[in-house]
């Protein structure tokens, strides 16, 4: 399966022979995979190094005289790092702007805490023109990008190491609309990004044992899909929500705005709670944080019981 940053270096290749005014800005990764790009798209493409903040000026720039700015490097850099940066020079300017992150949460587990990212999405829900997509493998990146790059607003594409193997139809990944990828009766399961394969793999075992799990998938968060939500979990009554970010600003609370007056409402949230310190795998850090397979069946019975 291909890798979602391969996809976008493909994407943009692509898409920068189309469109004239497409210009990339990296801070010194991906040089490799962006070469096409860079030598079909002479004087479009700037390695501007590790100088997050830096990047977000220049592209501001760039997306003032008329261009339509790419930014990509590793997330907790040009994100958290460079959050000041990208208020000023896009929310206060009203400016649009495409941010490419990778590393989302514990992508670079190997090299340590400094390189976990999730309250990116958090950080931009505060931002009034942002739109926040969460591409779960290469296709669903591909199609969401070439479909919403020139909306004129703040976009910023999670990009994850990690894929889920669900197809998707291209029909179904529109701007803030929720995907049902199993229609179920006692319990709706809300999921973003690459995580849906976790909670597919989760909700067979507890299928297996008689609980009739509904599963939303939501490749766009911002938009957020408030009807698909509510219709769900005014029928099964139960939520829980499956997500690679932080506790706060994410998905749970982007759903319970939409669950307000719905009678005896049961609600439980995995997400990252606190600070991960820890080195190991991938899975291995979903599991510190109470992410993993395990993690997400015992909260749907938990739930149930209730």
């Amino acid at each position: 399966m291909k890798k979602q940053r391969q996809q976008f270096a493909d994407t943009m290749h692509a898409l920068g022979q189309q469109d004239g005014d497409l210009t990339v800005l990296v801070g010194d990764i991906s040089h490799g995979i962006l070469q096409e790009f860079a030598s079909a798209c002479p004087g479009r493409y700037y390695n501007v190094g590790i100088c997050e903040p830096t990047i977000v000026n220049m592209a501001a720039g760039l997306s003032k005289v008329g261009l339509v700015p790419v930014i990509h490097t590793i997330a907790p850099f040009i994100t958290e790092r460079s959050y000041e940066q990208i208020k000023l020079d896009f929310g206060y300017q009203k400016l649009p702007v495409n941010i490419i992150s990778v590393g989302s949460a514990f992508d670079y587990s190997q090299l340590g805490c400094s390189h976990h990212c999730y309250s990116d999405v958090s950080l931009f829900m505060h931002l009034k023109d942002s739109s926040v997509f969460m591409p779960g493998n290469a296709e669903e990146f591909d199609s969401l990008f070439r479909a919403n790059y020139r909306n004129g607003r703040i976009n910023y594409f999670r990009l994850s190491e990690q894929n889920h193997d669900v197809e998707v139809p291209k029909a179904k990944l529109e701007l803030g609309e929720a995907v049902v990828v199993r229609e179920g009766s006692d319990i709706t399961v809300a999921v973003v990004g690459p995580m849906l394969q976790n909670v597919l793999t989760a909700v067979k075992t507890v299928v297996d044992g008689g609980i009739d799990a509904e599963v939303l998938y939501f490749p766009t968060i911002k938009p957020f899909d408030g009807v698909g939500l509510s219709r769900s979990v005014a029928k099964t009554k139960r939520l829980l929500t499956v997500e690679e970010l932080s506790s706060h600003g994410g998905l749970y609370h982007s759903a319970l705005g939409h669950c307000v007056g719905i009678a005896g409402l049961g609600c439980a949230q995995l997400a990252i709670f606190d600070f991960v310190r820890d080195y190991g795998t991938h899975d291995e850090l979903l599991e510190k944080a109470g992410l993993s397979d395990r993690h997400i069946v015992e909260a749907m019975l938990s739930l149930m019981r209730d």
